[in-house]
């Protein structure tokens, strides 16, 4: 029997685990229990309660109940400034400039709320399996960065779980329905959850899944439709009475119930009692006004559709199939416009509100040692690569490259005995670091004193199977190495991605034009540098003519890289190039030598 890994949808509003067993992948349940957990805790008179007993304290804890804190993992306060002031519950920064959900008398970071949640799936799961449970693939969005990933790792292990995988919850889908039709061509995977929005573009070819391209939100999902529900209610129906925290969880609990009954129905009557604000009527809303509400977020994800399919060059009648994920994917006005978009039905076989967990328990079972059906390949959302000189972005794994990724470059010093290298890390799709997005800076210390161009420094990239990357860095003449495990403190907002992917494309041949005169222009400060400090040596390599011919070409030369023609500025360096090659030549050669001769001596 091989070992038991579970498949677990840590999601916004809902979670639950999934496992393979003799009839196949299935949600965890029992005619008794069920591991289907809301991803809902609160703090009483009652103690803690996790799950269904504390979406149903809301009302009565509104400040002390605490939900959608998946949003938060590993955030910081200026990254969620927009959602505070919607929260009925406290939220302080921490020492670190970290999250605190804050209940009684103490602050919990969204991790641990998360681990609460974990801890009551596997204390379900093992009651309803009868066998302990100790390791876990574990979802997440596709858009999930360093730190996200790493926070739900730390929720894991806070619960007593292993994460053996962290995997996207968009691809957990694909392996769920891909698996037993078997079918080739592209698919969209539209996953609209309870807090977040995904949309990957997979290709399936016999039994290999590769992510073409994805695209999301994490601040897009079914609590934002109820929001916006009850946002309208308070407008038009409360004439916009001020709400007190009790008030408005109590809202949104009503805009919940009406999307959930305008699913299947085209009104519904609800009764609103808030005596607190003296109110005390029956609602009725339709389906249309409905429509009208969620309408913006809708459309919202119609465009983060177009930005994958443009991202992987296809168009919406290339696609062979929809799959649909997630519980806001039953809204009649969402299944409509993905099926307008695409010309074509969405697959709704299986329970959307469980397809991740089943995919993810596939993954499980395949790790665990059952039979491997597929390969998977993910995807790197963003470039990443190092600072160079002048400010410029050297990438060195581009964006949409398959995971696990590595890449290796090699880079030089351009200073005359220096012993050590500071490597600054970044993230994005600019030309200049000063429009990406910094990961974290180390130094490589302890390089023997050589002359500019002399060390070799190798820097690796490897992105591995989570998504979470390690850098490297050697000196090769030395063998000195360093290494950093990235793990921001807090990472990139879905709108960063989508704004840095957009102005890569609007200032595309400014950000090149600009670039290069930046690195020509440093280049001819080298060239300068280089040739004050053994210009005194010109007689003994260079006739009267030829020292004649450089001096003149200098001086043209630091004229026009004050200019902003890059391409003067090419065309003076490189005839400056050929004027002094031979120069150049002998002088590293003599270099070279005397480097090399020095170590063995003694």
């Amino acid at each position: 029997m091989s070992e038991l890994i579970l498949g677990i949808d840590l999601g916004t509003t809902n979670s639950m685990a999934a496992w393979v067993g003799p009839q196949g992948p299935e949600v965890v349940e029992s005619e008794q229990i069920t591991s289907h957990v809301p991803s809902v805790v609160s703090f009483g008179q009652r103690g803690r309660l996790v799950g269904q007993a504390a979406l149903a304290a809301r009302l009565e804890q509104p400040k002390h109940t605490f939900y959608s804190f998946k949003r938060f993992m590993g955030r910081g306060p200026k990254d969620i400034s927009e959602d505070l002031s919607r929260l009925p519950f406290e939220v302080r920064s921490g020492d670190r400039d970290n999250l605190l959900l804050w209940a009684e008398d103490r602050g919990y970071s969204p991790e641990e709320m998360s681990s609460l949640i974990l801890v009551e799936i596997k204390t379900r799961a093992e009651a309803i399996l009868g066998q302990p449970v100790k390791k876990a693939v574990i979802t997440v969005p596709a858009y999930f960065d360093d730190g996200q990933r790493q926070a739900t790792r730390d929720a894991a292990e806070l619960a007593g779980l292993e994460a053996v995988r962290i995997l996207n919850e968009p691809t957990a889908a694909a392996i769920a329905y891909g698996l037993g039709e078997k079918q080739k061509g592209k698919v969209v995977v539209y996953d609209f959850g309870g807090g977040t929005f995904d949309v990957s573009v997979l290709e399936l070819k016999e039994k290999i899944f590769k992510v073409l391209s994805t695209q999301g939100d994490t601040r897009l999902g079914g609590d934002d439709l109820d929001q916006l529900v009850a946002e309208q209610i308070a407008k038009e129906f409360l004439r916009g009475l001020e709400l007190d925290p009790h008030s408005r969880q109590y809202l949104k609990k009503v805009a919940e119930e009406i999307k959930i009954n305008l699913t299947s129905q085209t009104h519904t009557k609800t009764h609103i009692h808030l005596p607190a604000i003296g109110v005390d009527q029956e609602l009725v809303y339709t389906r249309e006004q409905f429509d009208q509400a969620i309408a913006p977020l809708v459309t919202r994800t119609l465009g983060h559709i177009a930005q994958a399919l443009d991202q992987a060059n296809l168009t919406p009648e290339e696609i062979d199939d929809v799959v649909l994920v997630g519980g806001s994917t039953r809204i009649p006005l969402v299944r409509h416009q993905v099926e307008q978009y695409f010309n074509k039905p969405p697959h709704i076989r299986l329970n959307p509100d469980q397809v991740v967990s089943l995919g993810a328990a596939i993954q499980g079972h395949l790790l665990a040692g059952g039979r491997r059906d597929f390969l998977l390949m993910d995807i790197i959302p963003l470039s990443l690569g190092i600072e160079t000189l002048g400010g410029t972005f050297s990438k060195l794994v581009l964006k949409n490259a398959s995971i696990p990724a590595k890449a290796t470059e090699v880079f030089s010093t351009s200073i005359d005995n220096q012993t050590g290298i500071d490597l600054n890390l970044f993230q994005g799709e600019r030309e200049f670091v000063k429009d990406c997005r910094n990961l974290g800076r180390f130094k490589l210390a302890g390089i023997p004193p050589m002359p500019a161009g002399l060390p070799k420094v190798e820097v690796t990239f490897f992105v591995d199977n989570n998504g979470l990357l390690t850098v490297t860095a050697e000196e090769l003449r030395s063998h000195v190495k360093a290494q950093i495990d990235i793990v921001p403190t807090h990472g990139l907002k879905r709108a960063e991605v989508s704004r840095m992917i957009k102005e890569s494309y609007e200032k595309a041949l400014d950000d090149f034009s600009m670039r290069n005169l930046v690195e020509f222009r440093a280049k001819a400060e080298a060239i300068e540098a280089g040739l004050v400090k053994v210009w005194e040596q010109a007689p003994k390599y260079l006739s009267p003519a030829e020292i004649k011919a450089i001096e003149e070409h200098r001086q043209a030369l630091l004229k026009i890289a004050q200019g902003d023609d890059p391409l003067a500025l090419k065309a003076a360096i490189d005839q400056m190039g050929h004027l002094t090659r031979e120069f150049a030549d002998a002088i590293m050669g003599d270099a070279a030598k005397s480097a090399l001769i020095k170590p063995g001596k003694g």
